[in-house]
């Protein structure tokens, strides 16, 4: 089965059954944010269609922005363990060991940005899951990555939320 059909199914699900929404939400946040996972199931466009169901379906936006939230913070706390145990021998594990351009831009994007690094990394696909796994290999002092990380998931899921609410809600308005 194809990526976009995958992504209707869940969306298909969601919307009948609207109880699922913040354990979808969260688990799809979670894969989004995860070093490994996100570079072989890119989530962003499915968290963005399930925003569309917020309010058009009376999926209450609270459970759904603060699971995507803590699925993304958790994803990228777990990307950063990774980094802080297995250092750069993680670079040489697939799917990073098909992508050997990810550690060195995200190497380069932590030292230049620091901790706002992790903060702007969660907005820009590949960055999303190398900036934290960077940041546990450099060992960056924990309590700046974990603020940073969760404040940083918690603008990033209200922003993919209103992303898909607002697009739902240009093309419900559009004169077809």
């Amino acid at each position: 089965m194809d990526i976009q059909g995958t992504v209707d199914q869940i969306i298909v699900f969601t919307r009948e059954n609207a109880a699922w929404a913040p354990p979808i939400m969260f688990a799809l946040a979670f894969g989004e944010s995860l070093a490994f996972i996100s570079l072989l199931l890119p989530a962003w466009g499915a968290l963005v269609a399930l925003g569309a169901l917020v309010g058009s379906s009376g999926i209450s936006f609270w459970p759904v922005w603060i699971a995507a939230a803590l699925g993304a913070a958790l994803g990228d706390w777990l990307s950063y363990w990774i980094g802080c145990k297995l250092e750069y021998r993680v670079q040489h594990i697939w799917p990073l060991s098909r992508h050997p351009d990810l550690i060195p831009r995200g190497e380069a994007f932590v030292k230049k940005w620091g901790v706002a690094g992790i903060f702007i990394g969660r907005f820009f696909g590949p960055l999303r899951a190398s900036v934290p796994l960077i940041a546990g290999i450099f060992e960056m002092p924990f309590w700046s990555f974990q603020l940073a990380n969760f404040a940083s998931a918690f603008v990033w899921a209200a922003v993919l939320l209103t992303l898909g609410d607002g697009v739902s809600r240009v093309l419900a308005a559009w004169p077809w």
